[in-house]
Protein backbone atom coordinates (compact mmCIF):
# COMPACT_ATOMS: atom_id res chain seq x y z
CA UNK A 1 0.00 0.00 0.00
CA UNK A 2 2.93 2.12 0.81
CA UNK A 3 4.61 1.39 -2.19
CA UNK A 4 1.49 2.60 -4.33
CA UNK A 5 0.54 5.85 -2.20
CA UNK A 6 4.18 7.08 -2.68
CA UNK A 7 4.05 8.05 -6.33
CA UNK A 8 0.32 9.40 -6.16
CA UNK A 9 2.06 11.62 -3.01
CA UNK A 10 4.89 12.66 -5.10
CA UNK A 11 2.51 13.69 -8.27
CA UNK A 12 0.67 15.88 -6.08
CA UNK A 13 2.98 17.24 -4.49
CA UNK A 14 4.78 18.12 -8.18
CA UNK A 15 1.11 19.49 -9.41
CA UNK A 16 1.10 21.53 -6.48
CA UNK A 17 4.12 22.95 -7.04
CA UNK A 18 3.56 23.69 -10.73
CA UNK A 19 0.59 25.75 -9.92
CA UNK A 20 2.50 27.44 -6.95
CA UNK A 21 5.35 28.39 -9.80
CA UNK A 22 2.52 29.69 -12.00
CA UNK A 23 0.90 31.88 -9.56
CA UNK A 24 4.01 33.29 -8.36
CA UNK A 25 5.53 34.18 -11.65
CA UNK A 26 2.23 35.47 -13.23
CA UNK A 27 1.87 37.79 -9.99
CA UNK A 28 5.49 38.66 -9.98
CA UNK A 29 5.47 39.50 -13.56
CA UNK A 30 2.56 41.78 -13.00
CA UNK A 31 4.20 43.90 -10.52
CA UNK A 32 7.32 43.78 -12.63
CA UNK A 33 6.06 45.45 -15.70
CA UNK A 34 3.89 48.28 -12.91
CA UNK A 35 7.57 48.61 -11.66
CA UNK A 36 9.34 49.16 -14.78
CA UNK A 37 6.51 51.11 -16.12
CA UNK A 38 6.38 53.52 -13.59
CA UNK A 39 9.60 53.48 -11.44
CA UNK A 40 10.99 56.81 -11.24
CA UNK A 41 14.24 55.18 -11.19
CA UNK A 42 13.84 53.12 -14.05
CA UNK A 43 11.69 55.94 -16.12
CA UNK A 44 10.36 53.70 -18.76
CA UNK A 45 7.16 54.06 -19.52
CA UNK A 46 6.73 52.74 -23.04
CA UNK A 47 4.66 49.78 -22.69
CA UNK A 48 4.90 49.09 -26.23
CA UNK A 49 8.37 49.28 -26.33
CA UNK A 50 8.17 47.13 -23.15
CA UNK A 51 6.20 44.27 -24.91
CA UNK A 52 8.37 44.02 -27.80
CA UNK A 53 11.65 43.56 -25.86
CA UNK A 54 9.62 40.37 -24.15
CA UNK A 55 8.86 39.04 -27.95
CA UNK A 56 12.54 39.71 -28.79
CA UNK A 57 13.90 37.96 -25.88
CA UNK A 58 11.34 35.06 -26.07
CA UNK A 59 12.41 34.57 -29.71
CA UNK A 60 16.31 34.97 -29.11
CA UNK A 61 16.73 32.57 -26.81
CA UNK A 62 13.96 29.89 -27.86
CA UNK A 63 16.25 29.77 -31.04
CA UNK A 64 19.16 29.42 -28.77
CA UNK A 65 17.99 26.84 -26.90
CA UNK A 66 16.65 24.92 -29.80
CA UNK A 67 18.91 25.20 -33.01
CA UNK A 68 22.56 26.02 -31.36
CA UNK A 69 22.32 24.61 -27.35
CA UNK A 70 20.01 21.75 -28.64
CA UNK A 71 18.54 21.09 -25.45
CA UNK A 72 14.70 21.15 -26.64
CA UNK A 73 13.39 20.50 -29.54
CA UNK A 74 10.80 21.92 -32.01
CA UNK A 75 7.95 20.14 -33.56
CA UNK A 76 7.75 19.29 -36.90
CA UNK A 77 4.69 19.45 -39.21
CA UNK A 78 4.67 23.36 -39.36
CA UNK A 79 4.76 24.64 -42.70
CA UNK A 80 3.66 28.26 -44.73
CA UNK A 81 -0.05 27.41 -44.50
CA UNK A 82 -0.06 26.80 -41.10
CA UNK A 83 1.82 29.32 -40.18
CA UNK A 84 -0.15 32.45 -42.22
CA UNK A 85 -3.68 30.73 -41.38
CA UNK A 86 -3.02 30.11 -37.40
CA UNK A 87 -0.08 31.03 -35.92
CA UNK A 88 -0.01 34.65 -37.26
CA UNK A 89 -3.76 35.75 -36.12
CA UNK A 90 -3.06 34.61 -32.72
CA UNK A 91 0.59 35.91 -32.53
CA UNK A 92 -1.09 39.15 -33.57
CA UNK A 93 -3.91 38.91 -30.78
CA UNK A 94 -1.35 37.79 -28.15
CA UNK A 95 0.73 41.02 -28.93
CA UNK A 96 -2.04 43.00 -29.01
CA UNK A 97 -3.26 41.49 -25.51
CA UNK A 98 0.13 42.32 -23.81
CA UNK A 99 0.37 45.80 -25.39
CA UNK A 100 -2.89 46.88 -24.75
CA UNK A 101 -2.60 45.52 -21.02
CA UNK A 102 0.65 46.97 -20.08
CA UNK A 103 -0.47 50.10 -21.22
CA UNK A 104 -3.39 50.26 -19.12
CA UNK A 105 -0.60 50.14 -16.15
CA UNK A 106 0.02 53.61 -16.35
CA UNK A 107 -3.04 55.08 -16.10
CA UNK A 108 -4.76 52.47 -13.64
CA UNK A 109 -4.03 50.69 -10.63
CA UNK A 110 -3.05 47.15 -10.89
CA UNK A 111 -5.81 46.24 -8.65
CA UNK A 112 -8.55 47.63 -10.70
CA UNK A 113 -6.84 46.32 -13.75
CA UNK A 114 -7.52 42.93 -12.30
CA UNK A 115 -10.53 43.35 -11.23
CA UNK A 116 -11.14 44.64 -15.16
CA UNK A 117 -9.86 41.43 -16.32
CA UNK A 118 -12.79 39.49 -14.42
CA UNK A 119 -15.27 40.06 -17.37
CA UNK A 120 -12.91 38.01 -19.59
CA UNK A 121 -15.47 35.10 -19.71
CA UNK A 122 -18.52 37.53 -21.02
CA UNK A 123 -15.97 38.73 -24.08
CA UNK A 124 -15.33 35.20 -25.05
CA UNK A 125 -18.74 33.98 -24.48
CA UNK A 126 -20.31 36.82 -26.58
CA UNK A 127 -17.57 36.64 -29.54
CA UNK A 128 -18.17 32.60 -29.36
CA UNK A 129 -21.44 33.08 -29.76
CA UNK A 130 -20.99 35.37 -32.74
CA UNK A 131 -18.47 32.80 -34.10
CA UNK A 132 -21.09 29.78 -33.80
CA UNK A 133 -18.40 28.28 -31.03
CA UNK A 134 -21.40 29.09 -28.49
CA UNK A 135 -24.91 28.28 -27.36
CA UNK A 136 -27.23 30.97 -25.81
CA UNK A 137 -28.44 29.92 -23.12
CA UNK A 138 -30.37 31.13 -19.88
CA UNK A 139 -27.97 29.46 -17.62
CA UNK A 140 -24.98 30.88 -19.67
CA UNK A 141 -26.99 34.52 -19.91
CA UNK A 142 -27.30 34.73 -15.86
CA UNK A 143 -23.85 33.61 -15.50
CA UNK A 144 -23.20 36.20 -17.80
CA UNK A 145 -24.62 38.91 -16.30
CA UNK A 146 -23.88 38.22 -12.49
CA UNK A 147 -19.94 39.04 -13.79
CA UNK A 148 -20.90 41.83 -15.42
CA UNK A 149 -22.62 43.13 -12.76
CA UNK A 150 -19.76 42.16 -10.55
CA UNK A 151 -17.18 44.12 -12.64
CA UNK A 152 -19.67 47.42 -12.98
CA UNK A 153 -20.30 47.75 -8.87
CA UNK A 154 -16.55 47.15 -8.84
CA UNK A 155 -15.70 49.67 -11.44
CA UNK A 156 -18.64 51.80 -9.60
CA UNK A 157 -15.86 51.67 -6.26
CA UNK A 158 -12.84 52.85 -7.98
CA UNK A 159 -12.05 55.99 -6.23
CA UNK A 160 -9.54 57.11 -8.98
CA UNK A 161 -11.14 56.05 -12.09
CA UNK A 162 -9.33 56.72 -15.27
CA UNK A 163 -12.05 56.11 -18.47
CA UNK A 164 -8.52 56.00 -20.88
CA UNK A 165 -7.06 53.37 -18.57
CA UNK A 166 -10.33 51.71 -18.67
CA UNK A 167 -10.49 51.13 -22.69
CA UNK A 168 -6.86 49.99 -22.68
CA UNK A 169 -7.73 46.85 -20.15
CA UNK A 170 -10.99 46.21 -21.79
CA UNK A 171 -9.87 46.49 -25.30
CA UNK A 172 -6.75 44.00 -23.94
CA UNK A 173 -9.26 41.82 -22.82
CA UNK A 174 -11.40 41.93 -26.54
CA UNK A 175 -7.67 41.14 -27.98
CA UNK A 176 -7.36 37.79 -25.45
CA UNK A 177 -10.90 36.92 -26.24
CA UNK A 178 -10.55 37.15 -30.30
CA UNK A 179 -6.67 34.92 -29.43
CA UNK A 180 -8.89 32.48 -28.02
CA UNK A 181 -11.65 32.23 -30.28
CA UNK A 182 -8.69 32.02 -32.96
CA UNK A 183 -7.31 28.91 -31.19
CA UNK A 184 -10.86 27.28 -31.30
CA UNK A 185 -10.92 28.02 -35.08
CA UNK A 186 -7.55 27.73 -36.37
CA UNK A 187 -5.68 25.05 -33.72
CA UNK A 188 -8.72 22.85 -32.50
CA UNK A 189 -10.46 22.12 -35.13
CA UNK A 190 -7.16 21.10 -37.51
CA UNK A 191 -5.93 19.25 -34.34
CA UNK A 192 -2.41 20.94 -34.25
CA UNK A 193 -0.81 20.35 -31.35
CA UNK A 194 3.25 21.47 -30.54
CA UNK A 195 5.08 21.48 -27.42
CA UNK A 196 5.44 24.34 -24.81
CA UNK A 197 9.06 25.67 -26.46
CA UNK A 198 7.55 24.84 -30.18
CA UNK A 199 4.94 27.31 -29.15
CA UNK A 200 7.27 29.52 -27.93
CA UNK A 201 8.96 29.69 -30.83
CA UNK A 202 6.79 29.96 -33.72
CA UNK A 203 4.10 32.66 -31.66
CA UNK A 204 7.34 34.95 -30.44
CA UNK A 205 8.76 35.87 -34.11
CA UNK A 206 5.20 37.01 -34.98
CA UNK A 207 3.80 38.81 -32.12
CA UNK A 208 7.28 40.41 -32.56
CA UNK A 209 6.80 41.62 -35.95
CA UNK A 210 3.60 42.76 -34.92
CA UNK A 211 5.28 45.02 -32.31
CA UNK A 212 7.65 46.85 -33.82
CA UNK A 213 5.17 48.43 -36.68
CA UNK A 214 3.56 50.45 -34.10
CA UNK A 215 6.35 50.76 -32.02
CA UNK A 216 8.45 52.88 -34.90
CA UNK A 217 5.38 55.02 -35.11
CA UNK A 218 4.18 55.54 -31.91
CA UNK A 219 6.90 55.29 -29.49
CA UNK A 220 10.45 55.12 -31.47
CA UNK A 221 9.56 58.94 -31.78
CA UNK A 222 8.99 60.00 -28.12
CA UNK A 223 12.08 57.80 -26.71
CA UNK A 224 14.35 59.43 -29.08
CA UNK A 225 13.10 63.10 -28.02
CA UNK A 226 12.94 62.80 -24.32
CA UNK A 227 15.87 59.95 -23.67
CA UNK A 228 15.86 60.27 -19.72
CA UNK A 229 14.97 56.69 -18.90
CA UNK A 230 17.57 54.34 -18.31
CA UNK A 231 16.85 50.65 -18.44
CA UNK A 232 19.78 48.64 -15.97
CA UNK A 233 20.60 45.22 -18.45
CA UNK A 234 20.49 43.83 -15.67
CA UNK A 235 16.93 44.26 -14.83
CA UNK A 236 15.77 43.95 -18.70
CA UNK A 237 17.02 40.29 -18.69
CA UNK A 238 15.13 39.65 -15.46
CA UNK A 239 12.26 41.25 -16.52
CA UNK A 240 12.36 39.51 -20.10
CA UNK A 241 13.48 36.16 -18.54
CA UNK A 242 10.67 36.27 -16.22
CA UNK A 243 8.18 36.72 -18.95
CA UNK A 244 9.52 33.51 -20.67
CA UNK A 245 9.22 31.83 -17.47
CA UNK A 246 5.70 32.41 -17.13
CA UNK A 247 5.03 31.25 -20.60
CA UNK A 248 6.47 28.07 -19.70
CA UNK A 249 5.02 27.65 -16.57
CA UNK A 250 1.79 27.93 -18.06
CA UNK A 251 2.08 24.51 -20.33
CA UNK A 252 3.58 22.91 -17.68
CA UNK A 253 0.55 23.27 -15.47
CA UNK A 254 -1.92 22.63 -18.13
CA UNK A 255 0.77 19.62 -19.31
CA UNK A 256 0.37 18.02 -15.46
CA UNK A 257 -3.06 19.06 -14.87
CA UNK A 258 -5.90 20.61 -17.53
CA UNK A 259 -6.60 24.14 -18.71
CA UNK A 260 -9.51 24.41 -16.34
CA UNK A 261 -7.09 23.73 -13.54
CA UNK A 262 -4.99 26.77 -14.99
CA UNK A 263 -8.06 29.18 -15.12
CA UNK A 264 -8.73 28.45 -11.40
CA UNK A 265 -5.20 29.00 -10.38
CA UNK A 266 -5.72 31.94 -12.17
CA UNK A 267 -8.54 33.01 -10.22
CA UNK A 268 -6.49 32.62 -7.01
CA UNK A 269 -3.71 34.54 -8.54
CA UNK A 270 -5.70 37.56 -9.08
CA UNK A 271 -7.12 37.63 -6.02
CA UNK A 272 -3.02 37.41 -4.78
CA UNK A 273 -2.51 40.27 -7.12
CA UNK A 274 -5.39 42.33 -5.87
CA UNK A 275 -5.05 42.29 -1.93
CA UNK A 276 -1.01 42.83 -2.63
CA UNK A 277 -0.84 45.41 -5.14
CA UNK A 278 -3.11 47.06 -2.10
CA UNK A 279 0.33 46.88 0.53
CA UNK A 280 2.72 47.74 -2.50
CA UNK A 281 1.62 50.60 -4.58
CA UNK A 282 0.99 53.66 -3.76
CA UNK A 283 -2.00 54.38 -5.92
CA UNK A 284 -3.96 51.54 -5.20
CA UNK A 285 -6.76 52.10 -2.81
CA UNK A 286 -9.37 49.34 -2.25
CA UNK A 287 -12.80 50.22 -0.85
CA UNK A 288 -15.64 47.85 0.15
CA UNK A 289 -17.51 48.24 -3.04
CA UNK A 290 -14.72 47.18 -5.04
CA UNK A 291 -14.50 44.14 -3.06
CA UNK A 292 -17.83 43.48 -2.60
CA UNK A 293 -17.91 43.90 -6.71
CA UNK A 294 -15.13 41.37 -7.75
CA UNK A 295 -16.41 38.80 -5.51
CA UNK A 296 -20.07 38.94 -7.42
CA UNK A 297 -17.54 38.43 -10.55
CA UNK A 298 -15.29 36.22 -9.13
CA UNK A 299 -18.16 33.63 -8.32
CA UNK A 300 -19.76 34.02 -11.62
CA UNK A 301 -16.20 33.06 -13.21
CA UNK A 302 -16.27 29.97 -10.66
CA UNK A 303 -19.86 29.26 -12.44
CA UNK A 304 -18.19 29.56 -15.54
CA UNK A 305 -15.59 27.08 -14.91
CA UNK A 306 -17.81 24.67 -13.57
CA UNK A 307 -20.29 25.35 -16.36
CA UNK A 308 -16.67 24.49 -18.79
CA UNK A 309 -15.26 21.63 -16.58
CA UNK A 310 -18.82 19.41 -17.40
CA UNK A 311 -18.87 20.39 -21.26
CA UNK A 312 -15.50 19.25 -21.23
CA UNK A 313 -15.83 16.11 -19.17
CA UNK A 314 -18.82 15.21 -21.48
CA UNK A 315 -17.04 15.60 -24.45
CA UNK A 316 -14.63 12.01 -23.57
CA UNK A 317 -11.31 11.58 -22.10
CA UNK A 318 -10.52 9.82 -24.71
CA UNK A 319 -8.44 12.53 -26.73
CA UNK A 320 -6.74 14.14 -23.33
CA UNK A 321 -5.24 10.78 -22.35
CA UNK A 322 -4.23 10.28 -26.39
CA UNK A 323 -2.48 13.59 -26.59
CA UNK A 324 -1.09 14.32 -22.61
CA UNK A 325 2.42 15.15 -24.18
CA UNK A 326 1.13 17.97 -26.62
CA UNK A 327 -0.64 21.25 -25.69
CA UNK A 328 -2.92 23.25 -27.83
CA UNK A 329 -0.50 26.18 -29.79
CA UNK A 330 -1.40 29.03 -28.47
CA UNK A 331 -2.50 28.71 -25.28
CA UNK A 332 0.62 30.93 -24.59
CA UNK A 333 -1.45 33.44 -23.80
CA UNK A 334 -1.18 32.44 -20.94
CA UNK A 335 0.33 34.77 -19.95
CA UNK A 336 -0.83 36.10 -18.72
Amino acid sequence: MADRTRPLVKEEIVTYAYLLLYVALSSGQIFFNKWVLSSKEINFPYPLGLTLLHMVFSTVLCFVLTKVLKIMKVDEGMNMDIYVTSVMPIGATFAMTLWLGNTAYLYISVAFAQMLKAIMPVAVFVLGVAAGLEVMSCRMLLIMSMISFGVLVASYGEIDISWIGVVYQMAGVVGEALRLIFVEIFVKRKGLKLNPISVLYYVSPCSALCLIIPWIFLEKPKMEVYGSWHFPPVVLILNCLCTFSLNLSVFLVIKHTSALTIRVAGVVKDWVVVLLSALLFADTKLTIINLFGYGIAIAGVAAYNNHKLKKEGSEGSSDESRDVQSVPMATSSASK
